[in-house]
């Protein structure tokens, strides 16, 4: 279960950067200097590579999602980190005076 969603997962992320560099720029770097005209129609609805990229980006989250909790239980619980540094520090011999 664990390969077949990691297969649906890298194919997925594909298709998400395909999908980006496929919709047109709307130029203005993150709405800087966006003019009266384009605000206008920035409030109609997204065309189809809009709400492609939407659900597919859905699905990746998704997907990656499952996969962290499908693998969540194959890890082992282990000690802290801070705990292993404490037993090396109480088994180094003192030095002499």
């Amino acid at each position: 279960m664990e390969n077949i969603l990691l297969v649906i997962n890298i194919i997925l992320a594909a298709i998400l950067v395909v999908l980006v560099l496929l919709q047109k720029s709307e130029g203005g770097a993150l709405g800087i200097g966006v003019s009266q005209d384009n605000f206008m129609f920035s409030r109609s609805a997204g065309n189809f590579m809009t709400k492609a990229t939407a659900i597919v980006a859905t699905l990746f989250i998704i997907c990656s999602l499952s996969l962290t909790i499908i693998s969540r239980g194959e890890i082992e619980p282990s000690s802290s980190v801070l705990d292993k540094i404490e037993e090396k520090t109480d088994d180094t011999p003192e030095l002499p005076q």
